[in-house]
This record gives C-alpha cells, sequence and structure tokens, in this order.
C-alpha cells in the first residue's frame, strides 16, 4: 500500500465479526429443504415494537427540520434520570441530567466511541474485558491504540471474570475496564460485593469502568432484578459515580433494536469529556427517535410482558434440551450458553446442515487466554424468535444431540 493510500496502522489488528466466521463455515452447505430455517445465532429481539413507541416516531416526523444536538432534548435526559433512579434505587438529585446523561445512537456506537475518547494510546495502556465478549469492546481497544487483556469467565466461576487473579501490574496498565452484567453469552450477573471491589480497583489505579447493561431488563426473578453499577457505586457513598459509566439501550429492553437508542450516564468528568469527543463525531440522535426513546423510557408495562415472553420460551427450551444435555437457565438475558460434546464449530456446522438450526460457535465470541479458549466446546444459543420456533429448534437440536450420541455407542 502506498503512503498516498495509507490506512489506520490498527486495522489489521481486528479479527473478522463473529457472523462473518459463521457465514464461512455454512458455506457450501445446503441444509434440508423440508425443515424452515430457524436463526438462534444472532441476538436481534424479534418480539413486536410497542404501538406506541412506533406512534412517537410518527407523531413527531416534523422534526426532522430539525438538526439534533449532541446532548439531546431536556425531556429526553430527564426522562433518563427518573428511570434511572427509580430502577437503581439511586436519589433523584444524585444524577444531574445536564451533565452525567448523554443520549447515545444505542449502546454498540457507544461502547466503541468511550475507548477512543478515555485511551491514552501513546501510553502502555490495557483494556481489561471479559472472554467471550461482544467483540466492540475488543475492536475498540485494538483501535484506540491499546491492548486488550482477556479475563475468562469459566464455569467455575459462575461464568464471572475471577478480578482476583489479576495482577497489580495489570490493574497499573488498565486505562479502561469493560464489564458486561448481565452476561453476553452467559447470562451471569455482577453483584453488589464484586462491583465495589472493581470500584475501589478503579480509583486505586484511576481507570474508568464501562458497565454494559443492555441486557439488564431481560431476567427471571422479579424479585431480584440485575444490579447496576451506578447501584453499587452509590450504596457504597460513590454518589459521583467517580470512575463508573453505565450503557443502556431500548434495544432489548423495548424490542427497538432498528431505533438505536441508548445513553451513557455516570461520572460526570467522564462525560464532560465524552460530550466534547462526540460534538466532533457527528452522531447526535434524530429528534423523532428521541420522542420514542421518552415513550420507551417512561412505560415499564411493555417490558414485564417482555420478559415474561422470555421466561415461556427458556422454559420450554430448556425442558426439551435437558432430556439429552446439561442445561442450566440464566438469571439474566436471552442466551443458552450450551456445552457441546464435540468442537463447538463442528456442531453448528453439523446442526445446520442436518437441521436448518443456526447457532454461533461460541470459539467465535472468545480469544486463548492463560492456555485456554473458554468459549471452545460451546456454543451460544439466542432465543429470539417466537415461542413455537424456539420449541422446534429446541426439538432438533435434542434430535441432534441424540444422533450424536447414537455415534459414540
Amino acid at each position: 500500500m502506498t503512503k498516498a493510500l495509507g490506512m489506520n496502522p490498527y486495522l489489521p489488528q481486528l479479527h473478522p465479526y463473529p457472523f462473518e466466521k459463521l457465514a464461512q463455515l455454512k458455506s457450501g452447505i445446503t441444509p434440508p429443504a423440508d425443515k424452515a430455517h430457524i436463526a438462534l445465532s444472532i441476538g436481534e429481539p424479534a418480539h413486536e415494537t410497542p404501538a406506541f413507541i412506533k406512534a412517537a416516531i410518527l407523531d413527531n416526523i416534523d422534526t426532522l427540520g430539525n438538526y439534533p444536538t449532541t446532548k439531546g432534548l431536556p425531556e429526553l435526559r430527564a426522562t433518563i434520570k427518573q428511570w434511572i433512579a427509580q430502577r437503581f434505587d439511586i436519589a433523584d438529585e444524585a444524577l444531574n441530567a445536564e451533565t452525567q446523561i448523554l443520549p447515545v445512537n444505542g449502546t454498540r456506537e457507544a461502547l466503541f466511541a468511550f475507548a477512543q475518547c478515555v485511551v491514552d494510546g501513546s501510553a502502555d495502556a490495557l483494556v481489561l474485558m471479559p472472554n467471550p465478549f461482544y467483540q466492540i469492546y475488543e475492536g475498540a481497544a485494538l483501535l484506540a491504540g491499546a491492548q486488550p487483556y482477556y479475563l475468562n469467565t469459566l464455569e467455575e466461576n459462575q461464568y464471572l471474570p475471577d478480578f482476583e487473579k489479576v495482577p497489580e501490574d495489570v490493574w497499573q496498565r488498565c486505562q479502561l475496564l469493560y464489564i458486561c452484567s448481565p452476561g453476553n453469552p452467559t447470562g451471569a450477573v455482577i453483584d453488589q460485593v464484586s462491583h465495589e471491589k472493581l470500584i475501589n480497583l478503579a480509583l486505586k489505579y484511576d481507570f474508568v469502568i464501562a458497565s454494559d447493561e443492555c441486557y439488564s431488563e431481560i431476567y427471571d426473578d422479579e424479585a431480584k432484578p440485575p444490579q447496576g453499577l451506578l447501584q453499587s457505586a452509590y450504596a457504597m457513598g460513590n454518589t459521583s459515580f467517580k470512575n463508573c459509566v453505565i450503557f443502556h439501550s431500548l434495544s432489548k429492553r423495548s424490542n427497538a433494536p432498528g431505533l438505536r437508542s441508548g445513553f451513557v450516564a455516570g461520572d460526570a468528568a467522564v462525560l464532560g469529556q465524552f460530550f466534547k469527543y462526540r460534538t466532533y463525531h457527528g452522531c447526535a440522535m434524530p429528534v423523532p427517535t428521541q420522542y420514542a426513546s421518552i415513550a420507551g423510557w417512561q412505560d415499564e408495562q411493555h417490558v414485564l410482558e417482555n420478559r415474561q415472553f422470555y421466561r415461556e420460551k427458556f422454559a420450554a427450551v430448556t425442558a426439551i434440551l435437558a432430556e439429552v444435555c446439561a442445561v442450566k437457565q440464566p438469571p439474566a438475558s436471552f442466551y443458552l450458553w450450551l456445552k457441546t460434546s464435540i468442537d463447538d464449530a463442528e456442531f453448528a456446522r453439523q446442526l445446520f446442515a442436518q437441521e436448518n438450526v443456526t447457532v454461533l460457535p461460541g470459539s467465535y465470541l472468545s480469544r486463548e487466554a492463560d492456555g485456554i479458549n473458554p468459549g471452545k466446546n460451546h456454543v451460544r444459543l439466542a432465543l429470539v424468535a417466537s415461542v413455537d420456533e424456539c420449541i422446534e429448534a429446541a426439538q432438533r437440536i435434542k434430535n441432534f444431540i441424540n444422533s450424536l450420541n447414537e455415534k459414540t455407542l
């Protein structure tokens, strides 16, 4: 490549996205024509987007004639502030809607952009992240000039990172820690005690915690909603939320992935710099989207109904799969993290070839760290299809596992 066509030198470090690898894995395979395809590979909610969210867009369509501001409408930030306070048991006066909340176009772009803002690539920077992980964390770290540091999430540790095993020199080099709770792909939830340990580490070693909480509103037990990072910070007395930033979205909560609407909230000093970055980034949320977002954050009934749909699917699918393999419903998210008796990519390939069901190999979501790939011999099942389709997919997976077991007899 000539100098005139020079590119970002970090681009070659990016890995293919998991779904690119999955498409290659399935390439050339003709699944059975008598079985309709069922996709459990992508975490794209398929439940109906609430009518009132759609109506809010149409009712405010004339605002397309106005440039949106980076900070968004005061009414939107006030609505988000109220939702955070109610959901995470935080005093209303503890958050400032002017300095501690920013609307974003979904958590994906915000999680990526955040690293570009807070990471000093000239230093020997590390960005820590769970392993398996949402690949945006890794790409964001690499393009910010940092090195990813992978924290394996293993069954023996309830699929949570073992932060106690992280060496001190790693914490010293850490500039940003991504956490995901509830976790993707495991559904594991970080508790108050673990949050407090992380916050104390962040304050001691001066790094920022980016808490990806986009699955926080999909959980099994209504009496035990997942703990949030700001909730834990507030409870321990860190009422300014220093070094803590949360990321939320309407995609999963409100079945509106195409709306591209979410928010970040937390440390005012950090968000002040992120706001400055975003004024140049050019990612202000369209005004009709903001009004639809206000409607989404103000209503909880549709979220309760959404959770019930997922409970029905988990109950049906786990009952079927329990007949042929060890399966356990996670406390939150809409994923099943299923163990496989053979290589996970081969499991996914053969399942598609025999049953026309697509799942995502776990090794595609993780990297080798400490001598192991923690996603190996796992597949991720996203229970986003209809109840009937999920039941049909579970029956086909059961048949496929039975065929594998027969081959080993």
